[in-house]
């Protein structure tokens, strides 16, 4: 292959694998070092076909730093674009180092797929266009999901497949609204324009507004050379603003008039430059209180909201659970290397038990941690994370957390509505369930709370499944595993059982 490599600068070796693993899997050649004093040398050393198209440099490393580094290739080589590594407590450097040319920054803790996307945006600016030469991954990771209510995302996806509507995106943290938004682009009339995400949250106060507008040479201390903003990366296309409820309030009256008006000024700029993009917001907050709170302006708010999808937690579509740890455990052993690892009925009912607060991300960290340190091919739920045994360890024998804690499986729509409140998440049932009453009244008082909610909500599919998955999971442990006998210690057809073990996902 004639393609020029992807430079990879970082001291910790571990870091320096996952990225040329990362890298290479997109058909990318790279070349890792050590220290930006190699860097250096290779970069008066190289041959033509042997120039970096990009480096990603670590901020901290032995002898010269990554910003010295930066500096020198900056005032050196100005064309080649930098991505700077960094902590999150080296925030506060990366400012200056943004400000002084870098093309990006990458936050670690990072997702690889992260790092693959800089690289490919460093890519296509660099050459104007993502040439034919350059193999570039797909971009839309897979959405996986056959429970109800991930299918009700997947229609709401489809009927927006033909509007440009602005679309706010809500859901806990870890539940792929990234996804669902690169989903509404990749189908939309835009798909042939660029895709461009910012995460509001996770860039400082006084470095967002240059971020999003971008800056006239000058325009303050350190900005050096005129840079163009999202709003511009992304035009033709779809700028994604996540954690929008996290945005300083001072910007959000920036944004509100780039909405409403459809034009914008670069930092230290004069002249208004058309927008000519379709925006999708997501947050993981509740935007009518933080309107209440004074904390985000109403109007704005409405703007946002035209169309609402909200993203269903993990613990709302346990149908799921045996299909994504599949997914996410051939996923893992394809970067790492290895045969597949597969998780046992036990270690699934462990998993099922968890309630999984960082949802299908947290999901996928564990199944990328079991490849690595689970010592069999088939996993068992001893060898499961321990922050998912320690869990387990507290549940009593008669009140499983993963049926308790169960989402309902036939969610509302996710346009314009809030799905079911897990049973055992209720404050009624927790008070019950703390003050010893039997499971009947229990159950008893979960409905009542639940049929005077204002939203509607299947209530008795949602009962009944959660009595199903109690008795089906009891037999099943009663006879090993064995469904045959399960089902007939609980007086139904062997046909039945399978049945409900699969729209339930045990």
């Amino acid at each position: 292959m004639s393609m020029r490599p992807i430079w990879i600068a970082d001291d910790d070796q571990s870091i320096r694998f996952v990225l040329e693993k990362a890298f290479q899997r997109q058909g990318w050649i790279t070349r890792s070092f050590k220290s930006a004093h190699e860097v250096t040398a290779a970069l008066r050393t190289s041959a033509d076909e042997d120039w970096p198209l990009v480096l990603v440099s670590d901020i901290r490393m032995p002898g010269e730093s990554g910003l010295d580094l930066l500096a020198r290739i900056k005032a050196q080589h100005p064309d080649l674009p930098v991505i700077i590594m960094t902590a999150y407590s080296d925030l506060d450097s990366a400012v200056s180092a943004f400000q002084g040319g870098a093309f990006e920054y990458l936050a670690k803790p990072f997702d690889v797929p992260k790092a693959v996307e800089l690289v490919e945006r460093a890519l296509a600016q660099r050459q104007g266009a993502l040439s034919s030469d350059i193999p570039v991954g797909a971009g839309v990771s897979e959405m996986l999901g056959q429970a109800p209510a991930m299918q009700e995302v997947f229609r709401a996806i489809g009927r927006l497949s033909q509007s440009q509507v602005t679309v706010l995106i809500t859901g806990e943290s870890g539940t792929g609204k990234e996804l669902v938004a690169r989903a509404l682009h990749k189908h939309s009339p835009r798909s042939n324009g660029p895709f461009v995400a910012i995460n509001t949250a996770a860039i400082p106060k006084d470095l967002l507004e240059s971020e999003l507008f971008g800056h006239e040479r000058g325009a303050f201390t350190g900005a050096q050379t005129m840079r163009r903003g999202r709003f511009e990366q992304a035009d033709g296309g779809t700028l994604f603003l996540d954690e929008i409820g996290d945005m300083p309030f001072e910007l959000q009256t920036r944004l509100l008039r780039v909405l409403s008006d459809g034009q914008f000024y670069r930092v230290g700029g004069h002249t208004p430059i058309r927008s000519n993009v379709r925006v999708i917001a997501a947050t993981h907050q509740h935007l009518e209180q933080r309107v209440r709170d004074g904390l985000f302006r109403e109007d704005l708010f409405h703007r946002l909201n035209v169309i609402r999808l909200r993203i269903p937690a993990l613990r709302e579509r346990l149908e799921d659970l045996p299909l994504l740890t599949h997914h996410f455990l051939q996923q893992a052993a394809q970067q790492l290397g290895g045969e597949p690892k597969r998780l046992s009925p036990a270690a699934l009912d462990c998993l099922a038990a968890f309630a999984f607060p960082g949802n299908v991300r947290q999901l996928e960290n564990v199944c990328h941690w079991l490849t690595v340190m689970a010592p069999a091919q088939v996993v068992d739920a001893n060898d499961l994370p321990p922050e998912i045994l320690q869990v387990q360890s507290q549940l009593t024998p008669a009140v499983g957390v993963h049926t308790l804690a169960d989402g309902a499986s036939a969610a509302s729509d996710p346009i314009e509505r809030k799905a079911a409140s897990p049973m055992l998440q209720s404050p009624v049932a927790v008070a019950v369930h703390k003050e010893g009453i039997d499971w009947p009244t229990m159950a008893q008082i979960e409905a009542k709370a639940l049929l005077e909610k204002s939203e509607p909500m299947p209530v008795w599919d949602h009962m009944v499944q959660i009595l199903e998955r109690h008795l089906i999971r009891a037999a099943l442990e009663k006879t090993g595993g064995r469904r045959v006998e399960a089902a007939q210690i609980l007086g139904i057809g062997r046909n039945t059982i399978t049945r409900k073990i699969q729209e339930l996902g045990l």
